[in-house]
């Protein structure tokens, strides 16, 4: 008998249908996703404080979709700071992130775990990353009891030179990973960052291997999927070799719906698109069609 190829879960980044998570706006942002046919949604954490995490997952549980959640952290709450207080108070949100998580019955929390989503102006110090690692240490060990001994996975998301100086590339993200020591500790790939890092799309994917836990796919000036200038042929067929059956999110940001404080964090400059849901079905039409063609 041939076997069927397990199908990624194809999630898609709430910043491409609302700036916020108050209850009207994830209700607006999980309607559209599963209008859009993505399996799952990923919540930033940035706006937490407007979550309402029960009607959230109310709302997802509706729809039938799964979630995952996102963030980083802010230069006061910073995990690699060389100050306690500031250590102890991105420890803090990371906690209450945890929380967030697993009151949505979600099964990921990922991004910048690990840092501030910011330039720093100095690099890294031996003692910052160990304050990181201590802290990510402690987390998974939580982590990995939630959801009675289920878990929940903690993804270290390796971002651009320009917004940590932590983890940019995927070598740096495994040696955080092995000295954390956490099995529930996952590599998060993001095409985006890996073409401004990495010397290409594949030779990471097979370097990071098994220890993939969540994918981004967003184009080199996060627009529309296609139109830049990355080989997404070569990273779906480099996802096809590992074997890897994990969510696949696409993430794109438009200051046409993102908040302006957060657009001005992530530099969105440009607007390359309006319309969030022709944005999202062209995306989830061409990955699909990606790793189709890549045997997935």
């Amino acid at each position: 008998m041939t076997s069927i190829p397990m199908r990624n879960p194809l999630g898609i980044h709430a910043l491409v249908w609302e700036g916020g998570t108050s209850p009207e706006e994830v209700r607006r942002a999980v309607t559209a996703t599963r209008d859009a046919g993505y399996d799952l949604l990923e919540l930033s954490l940035h706006d937490a404080v407007s979550l309402d995490a029960a009607d959230a997952r109310a709302a997802l549980d509706e729809a039938g979709l799964q979630v995952a959640c996102s963030r980083g952290l802010a230069f006061d709450a910073d995990v690699s700071s060389e100050d306690p207080a500031v250590v102890e108070r991105g420890a803090a949100l990371l906690r209450q992130s945890l929380d967030i998580v697993e009151a949505l019955g979600g099964r990921y929390l990922t991004g910048a775990l690990y840092s501030a989503l910011g330039k720093y102006p100095t690099p890294l110090s031996a003692r910052g990353r160990a304050n990181a690692v201590g802290v990510l240490r402690e987390l998974a060990a939580e982590a990995a009891g939630r959801h009675g001994g289920e878990g929940i996975a903690l993804g270290l998301e390796i971002c651009n030179r320009y917004e940590t100086n932590v983890v940019n590339t995927a070598r740096q993200a495994l040696a955080l990973a092995d000295d954390i020591g956490a099995p529930n500790v996952v590599i998060h790939l993001d095409t985006y960052h890996m073409n401004i890092e990495e010397d290409d799309l594949v030779r990471p994917v097979h370097e990071v291997g098994d220890r993939l836990g969540y994918v981004h796919i967003g184009e080199n000036h996060r627009g529309y999927l296609g139109s830049g200038s990355l080989d997404f042929t070569a990273f779906f067929h480099a996802l096809a070799d590992i074997g890897y059956t994990g969510p696949i999110t696409f993430e794109s940001f438009s200051s046409a719906v993102v908040a302006e404080g957060l657009s001005n964090d992530l530099a969105v400059w440009r607007d390359l698109w309006d319309d969030g849901m022709d944005l999202a079905r062209h995306a989830q039409g061409f990955m699909r069609a990606g790793l189709q063609a890549a045997g997935r």
